[in-house]
């Protein structure tokens, strides 16, 4: 017959680990399956916005979160052609607790979302659970078969299963949810350089040459780059080989020249294939989409990680009290979408904005930033940088944590 649980969460990224764990502190039975043996991939959302960092505090995680090993960005700026550069974006302007984002590698945010969970006599994380089949009976989804850390085959049945496991979701194809797609321009290529003391440590700055650019994120001990350029451009790339790679980068970041010898191989810049899109239903019976299995989210501002975090909340905070009292209705399940919906359309919309009024006029090599005007307007009136901040940062709804999850600071040991 397998095992029962209340609510199953499929996938432990940041959308699943924060949905576990509130629903943990309302005693919601919950068990998030997670396909790999540990959280240590590169190259995952890493930005960790001032909505996010609040929400940390809510829970009682600030001060354990500040302990890891992180670097933060205060501003997002755009060189100019005479060698200054234009802040477009201003975090210290934000009136919140955090006026910065967080650069943190997911993995420690994750084990610490882990470790928290552990604490909670109803949360269970499982490693190396993978999941395959959706479990249907009288048109409901019941729960889920997975594969386990021995290939053995076992099922989990519960009230409600909860797709975090991104924008490839397996239980989003298995449920047949339609999927709209919006056209993407770019595609994203990622690697790192060692990071020296003269390096900004506190801004994102945009590189810009001819048909791409870079995006160097500072990061601790390193540099983290985005190189984004034409979607579709990947075998070429790949095949102009990486001795014609490292003179890319090095022409778009001359002060970079020095350190491009130390990407290896071409096996050493990770292909991101670029995607928008939205569900237009984000549930079915006894089945609800989350994060980037709800929507996918352009590199963009990097917010998709926040905007996951933020549909993990509202979804603990909407269906806490159903799983409590073990009946999760339809219209339950459409609450979520209809509270995080719109959020989710204007961030896309503002994606798409920036993509066709930013990016792509960089790419085809009409501009080498934002509009003439847009730079005037900002050198004029630095308060403009607020706006650009504030819709990166915090968002278009955000969303606190629960009574039900809140927490005082745990106390940390003075050997971390």
């Amino acid at each position: 017959m397998g095992e029962r649980t209340s609510c199953v969460v499929i996938g432990g990224g940041p959308a699943g680990m924060v949905l576990g764990l509130l629903l943990a502190r309302a005693g919601v039975d919950v068990t998030v399956l997670e396909k790999h043996g540990d959280f240590l991939r590169d190259f995952r959302g890493d930005t960790v916005h001032p909505s996010t960092l609040r929400l940390l505090d809510e829970l009682g995680l600030g001060e354990r979160f500040a302990r890891l090993p992180q670097s933060r960005v205060d501003e997002i700026a755009f060189p100019t052609s005479d060698g200054r550069q234009i802040v477009i974006a201003d975090f210290r302007r934000l009136r919140t607790p955090h006026p910065y984002i967080a650069m943190v590698p997911q993995w420690d945010l994750l084990n610490l979302l882990a470790e928290a969970g552990a604490a909670e006599p109803t949360f269970t994380l499982r490693m190396r659970a993978e999941v395959t089949e959706l479990l249907r009976e009288d048109g409901r989804v019941r729960g889920v078969r997975y594969r386990g850390p021995d290939g053995e085959t076992a099922e989990l049945r519960a009230e409600l299963v909860v797709a975090c496991d991104g924008r490839w979701s397996i239980a989003r194809a298995q449920a047949d949810l339609p999927v709209r797609e919006f056209p993407v321009p770019i595609d994203a290529w990622w690697f790192r350089l060692p990071r020296d003391p003269q390096d900004d440590p506190a801004g994102l700055t945009p590189r810009v040459g001819q048909n791409r650019f870079a995006v160097v994120i500072p990061r601790e001990g390193y540099l983290q780059i985005a190189y984004i350029a034409r979607k579709g451009s990947d075998a070429e790339l790949r095949a102009r080989g990486i001795e014609h790679f490292r003179r890319d980068v090095a022409d778009l970041a001359p002060g970079f020249a020095d350190r491009v010898d130390t990407i290896a191989s071409m096996d050493d810049v990770k292909h991101l294939d670029v995607r928008l899109n939205r569900l237009d239903r984000w549930h079915v019976p006894g089945l609800l989409c989350l994060g980037d299995a709800a929507h996918a989210m352009s590199p963009i501002g990097g917010v998709g990680i926040n905007l996951a975090v933020q549909d993990a909340v509202a979804a603990a905070t909407l269906l806490a009290e159903p799983l409590r009292r073990g009946t999760v209705t339809e219209a339950e399940l459409a609450a979520v979408r209809s509270r995080r919906l719109l959020p989710t359309i204007l961030v896309q919309r503002l994606q798409q904005f920036l993509h066709q009024n930013l990016v792509v006029p960089i790419l085809a090599g009409r501009r080498a930033g934002p509009p003439r005007p847009v730079l005037a307007l900002l050198r004029r009136v630095p308060v403009v940088s607020h706006g650009p901040a504030y819709l990166i940062g915090v968002g278009f709804r955000p969303e606190h944590a629960p009574p039900f999850a809140r927490q005082p600071a745990a106390p940390v040991n003075s050997d971390g």
